[in-house]
């Protein structure tokens, strides 16, 4: 555990005062159909999943199939929070392999505020497919899924 943790990581926009945000797990790679039994979410779908707890300001998001690399050496994200936008930019430090897979990311953001957000994933294999851009209220509504089709490797094999 201590080593997935070591490896993989998110960074703070400096700006932020005391808001954290961390890369708490990412799943092995799903392209083995084996490591994707029991998933709801088919593979032609990149989701993000959120739930926010109030009493500690924490948000939890799911970042569900991400597109990365089979040998991605280190997952890593770069979040910022500007006034009412979340920008969750998510990278590989190397494309080690001739074939890319899909990974769950456990991504947690503390002391946020209840308010409303815009939250953007920038993928690095998206491409032109649509973004993963969505809006939130968390003082309203705590919990909630948004999700895009992708029809482009490395999503849709399990049509």
């Amino acid at each position: 555990m201590f080593l997935l943790i070591g490896l993989y990581s998110c960074t703070k926009d400096p700006g932020s005062q005391n808001l954290q945000g961390k890369l708490i797990h990412v799943s092995a790679c799903k392209q083995n159909k084996s490591s994707n039994q029991g998933s709801e979410i088919p593979d032609s779908l990149s989701c993000a999943q959120y739930n926010y707890a109030a009493s500690s300001g924490t948000l939890t998001i799911k970042h569900i199939n991400a597109g990365f690399n089979c040998c991605p050496d280190k997952i890593d994200c770069h979040i910022i929070v500007r006034n009412d936008s979340i920008l969750i930019s998510e990278t590989e430090s190397a494309a080690a392999c001739n074939c890319n897979c899909l990974y769950d990311l456990d991504i947690q953001l503390t002391n946020l505020s209840a308010g409303h957000y815009t939250i953007h994933f920038t993928e690095p294999y998206a491409g032109d497919q649509p973004a993963l851009t969505f809006g939130i209220d968390l003082a309203t509504e705590t919990e909630g899924e948004y999700c895009v089709t992708r029809k482009q490797y490395p999503w849709g094999f399990g049509i």
